[in-house]
């Protein structure tokens, strides 16, 4: 379960501090799908980088599975967040020297505790996201929809808790879009994963089982 409770965010500025989020909290159960929605700038990515232990909240608290990783030491935060968190951004963020293949694989390979069949679990899911035949394709060679295909791939790979996206169809042509989101929600029943997903999209806010915005940098419920 992912609880994140009451929580907020500032920046400092030369004029004060700067809210983006105030008050915040959702609670995700295993095999739940949420969607949140906002127009850019409302705070939806900062919100996703708090509950992906990506950056502390200003005050709050984050759980996951139990556990707050923001009272983990450097190493070992680092180390539950690759075993526990999957990542899909609106840039895929490829390694644009390594194959499809490898692309997947790269998680596993700073992996302390590197699990046997690692390439055989990232051949498997190129073939679930239909790139069978693409597993030795660099970036440069994929359209842009098989490109982010590769980085779902990649979010899967270590078997996460909780699988958070920003904005994953936002650079994609509707087709495209359509497609990455039908892998997405098909991937996420198959794992029974804790799936968050941000994005401008009600087309795609819409598939999902619950939906939230963000307003006025609070969370209220839309479904």
């Amino acid at each position: 379960m992912l609880s994140a409770s009451h929580l907020s965010k500032s920046y400092p500025t030369p004029r004060g501090p700067l809210p983006i989020l105030d008050d915040v909290s959702l609670d995700v159960d295993r095999g739940d799908s949420v969607a949140i929605m906002g127009p850019s700038g409302c705070g939806k990515s900062t919100l996703l980088y708090l509950i992906g232990a990506l950056e502390p909240p200003s005050a709050g608290s984050v759980t996951i599975d139990g556990v707050d990783p923001y009272a983990l030491g450097e190493r070992d935060q680092a180390a539950f967040r690759g075993a526990t968190i999957g990542f899909v951004f609106q840039d895929h963020l490829l390694l644009p020297q390594l194959s499809a293949l490898d692309n997947v694989l790269a998680p596993t390979l700073v992996a302390a505790d590197r699990a046997p069949g690692a390439a055989d679990r990232a051949r498997r899911l190129l073939v679930d996201v239909g790139l069978e035949a693409r597993l030795d394709h660099r970036p440069g060679e994929l359209s842009g929809g098989e490109r982010q295909r590769v980085a779902v791939a990649r979010a899967l790979v270590r078997q996460p808790a909780l699988l958070l996206c920003d904005e994953p169809t936002g650079n994609l042509d509707r087709a495209s879009a359509d497609a990455v989101a039908d892998l997405l929600l098909a991937l996420h029943r198959e794992h029974q994963t804790m799936l968050v997903v941000v994005t401008h999209s009600a087309a795609l806010a819409r598939r999902f089982a619950r939906r939230y915005d963000l307003n006025d940098r609070r969370l209220e419920s839309a479904s």
